[in-house]
């Protein structure tokens, strides 16, 4: 049995210039980071003995005979990329609901993919984790979506990831010194909204005709620089919460679908409440709201936004790990036809 644990991540500047569409003609840059909530995925081989070959548990439980059935698009892709012939079982376990813009689904599939070749016997490199997770999302399932949300989940930490043309990336952790690190925290706040959503609608929005946004994706991207300049400097972070600000702006405009008049509402009395700036995490739409303020308006702001939940995070350094690994009786010499069928 295998056991993975995988954060999710919270991206602060340059989202929207990892999809392949913008990076492939110029590049791209985030700065994000992974955070102390996680994605759990159990994985072991099916004994032969059930009627079905695999189980999988997320939201629903599926028992199936022949891979093909599989519903789940991650799961079923993932088997397939990996050439999967035995039955699995397979559970999922989440710190936090799925589309919520904290990267859940990427991080899903990178959690998966670590399991599955944990179970093979493999344990593979952060770099080829992060671009199998790539590959399936964007050609196995063929989802909108982009490239840095499994990047931070393989990779972990507070990280500056560069997308090239030729669609290599380059990973650079942001060094902070322990009280740097606990500042930058100490002026964040997590609510979930209550909304939930598929980023991949919110960004067919605006990345079908990606030319049009020229404008404001190159100044999402020109703003990751300057964010690492103050974070690791010795200035006042507050300027932190005032690019954020700027930035939330920007991408508001990429599409009507970025935001929502509630959503404007729980940002503007967040404002109002003490708050210097902010998002609304991923690709936008709903999910997470990310706020930066000065400790002393946290207790103003959480009142003000008692409708929304907050959750406490700080951030995390190590992306994908195996937390548990036992090997099993090998039943791949069992064939099909012993199998029992049991009620």
């Amino acid at each position: 049995m295998i056991i993975s644990r995988t954060p999710y991540r919270l991206s602060f500047f340059g989202g929207g210039t990892d999809y392949p569409q913008w990076y492939r003609q110029h590049g791209g840059a985030v700065l994000a980071t992974t955070i102390d909530k996680y994605c759990y995925i159990t994985c072991r081989y099916l004994p032969p003995f059930f009627e079905h070959r695999s189980r999988i548990v997320w939201s629903r439980i599926e028992t199936v005979k022949e891979p093909h059935e599989i519903q789940h698009p991650a799961v079923k892709a993932c088997l397939q990329h990996l050439h999967e012939t035995r039955g699995v079982e397979l559970h999922h376990d989440g710190d936090l609901p799925a589309r919520s813009g904290i990267g859940s689904s990427s991080t899903f599939t990178v959690g998966l993919l670590n399991a599955l070749n944990a179970l093979h016997g493999k344990m593979i490199s952060r770099e080829r984790l992060a671009r199998e997770a790539i590959h399936v999302e964007q050609n196995v399932i063929r989802e909108v979506v982009g490239s840095q949300d499994q990047v931070s989940a393989a990779y972990g930490g507070l990280n500056r990831i560069e997308f090239k043309s030729d669609e290599s990336f380059v990973v650079t952790p942001v060094a902070l010194t322990a009280k740097r690190r606990k500042l930058l925290e100490s002026h964040m706040l997590l609510f979930f909204t209550g909304i939930s959503r598929t980023a991949a609608q919110v960004a067919s929005s605006y990345v079908a005709d990606i030319s049009q946004c020229s404008e404001q994706l190159t100044r999402l991207q020109e703003m990751v620089d300057p964010a690492m300049a103050i974070i690791t400097g010795e200035s006042d972070i507050t300027a932190f919460g005032e690019l954020l600000h700027e930035a939330w702006l920007v991408k508001r405009s990429l599409s009507a679908q970025v935001s929502t008049p509630f959503i404007d509402s729980l940002y503007e009395r967040a404002r109002k409440a003490g708050a210097i700036g902010g998002k609304v995490a991923g690709a936008g739409g709903g999910g997470f709201m990310l706020l930066f303020a000065p400790p002393e308006e946290h207790d103003r702001i959480r009142f003000e936004l008692s409708d929304c939940l907050h959750v406490p995070f700080e951030f995390e350094p190590n992306g994908s790990q195996i937390v548990y690994y036992d090997e099993e009786i090998d039943y791949s010499t069992v064939k099909q036809e012993n199998r029992l069928s049991v009620n």
